[in-house]
């Protein structure tokens, strides 16, 4: 969703878009209240992250 103006941020991709879309940055998107949120995330060098994130 970012890297045509952002460029691959790798690491920083995710909490990126967390931060684009919470403050409203990104249209048709938004997060609420009591939201439950998973990333998950995988490099070409097989890196694996997956978080699971509840919007206070």
């Amino acid at each position: 969703m970012t890297i045509s103006w952002l460029g691959n941020s790798s690491v920083a991709t995710l909490p990126t878009l967390f931060d684009l879309v919470a403050k409203g940055n990104i249209e048709g998107h938004e997060i609420t209240r009591g939201t439950h949120i998973l990333f998950a995330a995988m490099g070409a060098g097989v890196n694996m992250n997956a978080l699971v994130y509840k919007v206070p």
